[in-house]
């Protein structure tokens, strides 16, 4: 019975430290993939306007009209 509690707790331990690396490396790496996201919107965007669409914003997407 310890030992079924043991291999609990130990696996509880690792999925603790393993949620730990995750979030630091994903913090690590968020600014990367905020900028490679401008760049991809900034390239669609003048792919846009070379094609000559225009630019209609719909009322329940006002997290583009910033």
């Amino acid at each position: 019975m310890i030992f079924l509690i043991g291999i609990v707790v130990v696996g509880l331990a690792v999925l603790g430290i393993a949620a730990v690396v995750i979030g630091v490396v994903d913090s690590a790496q968020s600014a990367a993939w905020r900028r490679i996201a401008a760049e991809r919107r900034a390239t669609w965007e003048r792919r846009q306007q070379l094609l000559g669409h225009r630019r209609n914003v719909d009322a329940w997407a006002d997290e583009d009209t910033d």
